[in-house]
């Protein structure tokens, strides 16, 4: 049974950061890949970043430059690093796998077909809050 838990969210002023971290037990060892979605009250769940199975990172426009996805893959964790937070950054995040090479990162730029809650695991999700 696959498991993700996530941990880290808080509350923080704008221009500080937060790590996010995502331990992920129960992986089969067919490709998948892996990422960060959040949900804003009011707007779809959008996906912020992403690494495909072979290990291509994307991100979507509007936390490039600011957010960093990076895994351990000793310690089975998924991390995002988020620097020069804004309020807009504010939402629920969700850490997801799923069974494909690279579905995730479709969502991540934009161009995904189906409902996001089509992708096979996500994590109970954890709160941001920037605000000053």
């Amino acid at each position: 049974q696959v498991q993700l838990v996530e941990s880290g969210g808080g509350s923080v002023e704008p221009g500080g950061s937060v790590t996010l971290s995502c331990v992920v037990s129960g992986l089969s060892a067919k490709p998948y890949c892996m990422g960060w979605f959040r949900q804003v009250p009011g707007k779809e769940r959008e996906g912020v970043a992403g690494v495909d199975a072979g290990g291509t990172l994307s991100y979507s426009e509007s936390v490039k430059g600011r957010f960093t996805l990076s895994q351990d893959k000793a310690k089975n964790t998924l991390y995002l690093q988020m620097n020069d937070l804004k309020p807009e950054d504010t939402g629920v995040y969700y850490c997801v796998v799923d069974d494909s090479y690279a579905e995730i990162s479709l969502y991540v730029m934009g161009v995904a077909l189906s409902d996001p809650n089509s992708l096979d695991y996500w994590g109970q999700g954890t709160q941001v809050i920037v605000s000053s």
